[in-house]
């Protein structure tokens, strides 16, 4: 499709993104990732650096037969010429034009320092390999966007070198100069000043790419933007090397709704929390639950004057409608809940406590009662759920009863461990007493459980447990310490999470076990 070229998101999850610590994408990784970013709607894919990654020359190959891209343009991401080399003879620049990218991103050492002591050559050498380069792919057809490495510790030091080599790489037909900050040391009063300056003395469209050193990546490329550049690198969830780079999420959710800037096609911006959380699984990164605008906590509210006011209207504590990005608002229940905490959080979870302020001053006294002992509700739905059940005048369903449990864990004369739990339930009329063996004395309990419990309860089978979690509390020291323990659990309709507390951790394993089972059979409609 033809996009409007009045302002350009460029997005390099795919290179620079990929230097974050702890990311390797395959090709494949590579392919999917593109996917999703043209999905979304960015107008430039960075895909990588062809001739010098041979991943990255993989990916340029394959792209050309295995990505339909329906919003976006590829960019290949190269140098210059070599100082002394003719451009038509580079083997680097050879490789940009065999990738077959519509776009060519070149990199330019914008700072003297760097041109005199990393490539080793003069001012005016410097000059011309980056009008050169961007004459010769030009030439051959390619659109050339020129990135200005360390171009803001370069003004610093001559504010004239970058804004005559920004004017020789216009003139030789490329259609934006981005200014980088590399280190990522800038503010944002000093990135608008020396924008607004350059955009002035250059005449050049300008582009900016903030590393995020100092944790102002986003903020300084809305200040460039409001400067004048009208093209704005980022990376997905703000991955990239060191501190990372600006969030593509985030830039162009403020660019959007603060400033008034379309930059995604139209309803796009839904797909925020999708799109930033399926590539976070790619890369094999948990989601960043404090993320703006895509995190599961960005417009979760924990104060009880805060519900309160939620309870009037969303926008009292919401600077944005959530779903406008695809999230949704949360109430966490905690020792600072009120009233109106649980009434919302009560309403989030399917129950309407507006008309039942008994039961309501119940859970929140209730609550506050567990909290100061140890259990945190802001992680465990289900668990609330329950607790909010049982204060209700009907109770919360009682599919099963407990007349005890046992674990025994014994090491054999070879070093091996093993570990049998017993445990002897009521269930369906029936005293039912089943003994399991397992890898360990919590998953030897779940299993001999599921085995009483499934007799009468055959869906059981289908509940997976697949997280378990173990903290350890403040105040007692050692093993004498309390425990709260977190087991999430799950079915083909979605996962829930319940809580166990207890000084002694296989005690509190069991709480949130035997929960859990009880709100799967919840889920499935049982009655008790």
């Amino acid at each position: 499709m033809t996009r409007p070229d009045e302002f350009h998101v460029y997005d390099t999850t795919l290179r620079d993104g990929a230097q974050r610590e702890g990311i390797a994408y395959s090709v494949n990784d590579k392919l999917a990732v593109a996917r999703l970013l043209d999905g979304y709607g960015v107008g430039f894919i960075e895909g990588g650096w062809p001739g010098a990654m041979p991943k990255d020359t993989e990916f340029f190959q394959r792209a050309q037969t295995e990505l339909n891209l329906k919003n976006a343009e590829l960019v290949a991401f190269g140098a210059t010429r070599k100082a002394g080399v003719k451009v038509d003879q580079d083997p680097q620049v050879r490789a940009l034009l065999d990738s077959m990218a519509p776009v060519v991103t070149l990199v330019a050492k914008s700072d003297v320092r760097h041109v005199e002591l990393a490539l080793r050559t003069s001012m005016a050498e410097n000059v011309d390999m980056v009008a050169e380069t961007v004459a010769f792919l030009c030439a051959e057809g390619r659109r050339v966007f020129v990135d200005m490495e360390h171009f803001f510790d370069g003004y610093k030091q001559d504010p004239d070198y970058g804004v005559r080599l920004l004017v020789a790489a216009a003139e030789a037909g490329a259609s934006v100069g981005v200014l980088c900050d590399t280190n990522g040391g800038m503010l944002p009063s000093g990135i608008h000043a020396i924008v607004t300056d350059v955009a002035l003395r250059s005449g050049v469209r300008l582009g900016i790419h903030c590393q995020d050193d100092t944790a102002c990546a986003v903020a300084n490329s809305i200040a460039a933007v409001e400067a004048g550049a009208t093209h704005v690198q980022c990376t997905a969830n703000g991955y990239g090397e060191r501190t990372g780079n600006a969030d593509l999420f985030v830039v162009v959710a403020n660019l959007e709704l603060k400033l008034g800037i379309p930059c995604l096609p139209e309803g796009a911006l839904r797909e925020t929390v999708h799109v930033s959380h399926a590539i976070a699984e790619i890369a094999n990164i948990a989601p960043d639950t404090h993320q703006a605008y895509a995190g599961i906590s960005s417009f979760a509210h924990k104060a009880g004057l805060h519900a309160s006011a939620l309870k009037v209207s969303a926008d009292l504590y919401n600077h944005i409608d959530p779903e406008i990005v695809g999230n949704s608002q949360r109430v966490l229940v905690t020792e600072m809940a009120g009233r109106a905490s649980v009434e919302l959080k009560g309403l989030e979870l399917g129950y309407d406590l507006s008309n039942d302020a008994e039961t309501v001053s119940r859970v929140v006294e209730k609550v506050k009662d567990l909290e100061s002992r140890g259990w945190s509700f802001e992680a465990a739905d289900a668990s609330f759920e329950m607790l909010l059940l049982d204060a209700s005048p009907s109770g919360a369903p009682s599919y099963f009863t407990v007349e005890s449990w046992r674990v025994i864990v014994e090491q054999s004369e070879t070093g091996e461990v093993a570990s049998e739990a017993t445990v002897k339930v009521h269930v369906g009329g029936e005293r039912i007493v089943a003994t399991a063996e397992g890898n360990g004395p919590v998953n030897a309990l779940d299993s001999a459980m599921r085995k009483a419990v499934v007799q009468v309860y055959p869906q059981i089978a289908e509940l997976e447990l697949i997280d378990y979690k173990v903290r350890i509390l403040a105040g007692k020291k050692g093993t004498s310490a309390v425990t709260r323990v977190l087991v999430s659990t799950q079915d083909d309709d979605g996962r829930w999470d319940t809580l166990g507390v207890h000084e002694n951790v296989i005690a509190a394993s069991w709480t949130a076990l035997a929960e859990a089972l009880t709100y799967g059979l919840l889920r499935s409609g049982r009655s008790n």
